[in-house]
């Protein structure tokens, strides 16, 4: 219990995807203007990295098995885009204010490097923590953690952001200037969680 306990601390926290390893940031930039497409976003980004670790994880076995590990990285990206395709078209057909909110960053979940990151990540950590017994749901909890980390940093950011929509912001800094210097100092903010994980014992 502990250990899923630490994984949750350090998807949404101390290893979170956008603001503490950086990636996922071209959806985070672009989709975080106002929170309902923030929101819907983040779902659909956690709806991704929980399919695509549930089939990944058994594919890499598969694949080690037989001696094709080296195909790892390009089998998932395609697992990833199929499933990004079939949100598409959900969204498409059932909830079209939201399908066209996103625009092209829908799309682009495909090549969004924080869901592919995940289930390399969850692969690594199979050898690194095998004395826990990293088995199918510490990856799958893995998986929501790190969708649920990004889904707190769309919300803040979108916050952040509608706040700076009626500061006072001197003219060189208007638009993206501004917007990385705020993300910036949000990316900041969670170096204050960094060793929490450990400080509590959760890994001990």
């Amino acid at each position: 219990m502990k250990f899923f306990i630490a994984l949750l601390v350090m998807g949404i926290l101390t290893q979170n995807f956008t603001l503490a390893k950086f990636l996922g940031i071209c959806p985070f930039l672009g989709v975080s203007k106002k929170l309902n497409t923030a929101v819907g976003m983040s779902a659909a980004v956690i709806f991704v990295m929980l399919i695509a670790t549930a089939v990944t994880y058994p594919l890499n076995i598969l694949l080690e098995n037989n001696g094709l590990a080296y195909l790892q990285t390009i089998v998932f990206i395609l697992v990833i885009a199929a499933l990004v395709q079939m949100v598409e078209i959900v969204l498409k057909k059932y909830v079209k204010s939201l399908y066209k909110a996103l625009g092209i960053y829908l799309p682009l979940i495909t090549t969004n490097c924080a869901v592919l990151g995940v289930v390399i990540l969850n692969i690594d950590y199979i050898g690194d923590y095998a004395a826990f017994g990293f088995g199918f749901g510490h990856a799958m909890m893995n998986a929501f953690a790190a969708g649920a980390g990004f889904m707190l940093a769309m919300v803040l950011f979108a916050g952040v952001r509608s706040r700076l929509e009626g500061a006072d912001v001197p003219k060189f800094l208007e638009g993206l200037p501004i917007t990385l210097i705020a993300a910036a100092i949000v990316s900041m903010s969670f170096l204050g969680f960094s060793g929490l994980v450990e400080g509590l014992g959760l890994l001990g």
